[in-house]
């Protein structure tokens, strides 16, 4: 996670104040804080990471690790003001391109262990926001879980309209991401509605996935 300092968050949040005629200190309570956090913690540092990390460190310990920080960054934006926060679970990660890539398929087509680290990690998200709200008051901090939408689609495509959920569209389908994704990538389908996965981590617009259980 990106360390939020008083310092960098008032400094934008006063250009933004500045330009709109408006009150810095209301528009840091006023506003809703959308957090995503955790799967490229996992999928890049850990199960993939260089060192090996995963070889001296359990998943559980790196999940500690990562609901620490999350503790953590929940408590600074507090204290700078924030009080609506939106944190969204971990999705299954074992379903994710890249970790199929990485970890192998197996049965339904996902990873199961993979998908375990995350349903672990998410019932510590959840645990630790219920502290966090009981701790904090006047924090209205809601969980939004992505992990059962996600997983169905991933699992059951076509009952939701979509062709393919192993690969993605860009590129190979299997492990590009960010800037190595883009409509001119090679190899780019040109068919994307069809594609459950843009890139190797990312799935289509997440409204449309709500839009599917509503």
């Amino acid at each position: 996670m990106t360390k939020v300092t008083k310092a960098n968050i008032i400094s934008r949040i006063q250009e933004i104040a500045t330009s709109s005629n408006a009150n810095a200190t209301s528009i840091i309570s006023d506003a809703i804080y959308v957090i995503s956090a955790g799967s490229s913690d996992f999928i890049h540092n850990y199960y993939i990471n260089p060192d090996l990390l995963y070889k001296v460190q359990s998943p559980d310990d790196f999940s500690d690790l990562l609901i620490l920080s999350y503790s953590n960054f929940i408590q600074n934006l507090y204290s700078l003001g924030a009080r609506r926060i939106g944190v969204t679970t971990l999705p299954p990660l074992g379903c994710l391109p890249a970790a199929i890539t990485v970890a192998g398929p197996h049965e339904g087509g996902c990873s199961e262990s993979l998908n375990n680290d995350a349903v672990s990690f998410n019932s510590k998200l959840n645990a630790t926001s219920q502290e966090l709200k009981r701790s904090l008051i006047g924090l209205n901090l809601v969980v939004f879980d992505i992990y059962q939408p996600l997983y169905d689609l991933a699992t059951r495509p076509s009952e939701f309209g979509f062709a393919e959920a192993r690969r993605a569209c860009c590129g190979t389908g299997l492990l590009e991401t960010s800037i190595l994704c883009n409509p001119k990538s090679v190899g780019t389908c040109t068919n994307a509605a069809e594609y459950v996965f843009w890139d190797g981590f990312c799935p289509f617009e997440f409204q449309d996935i709500i839009k599917i259980y509503i």
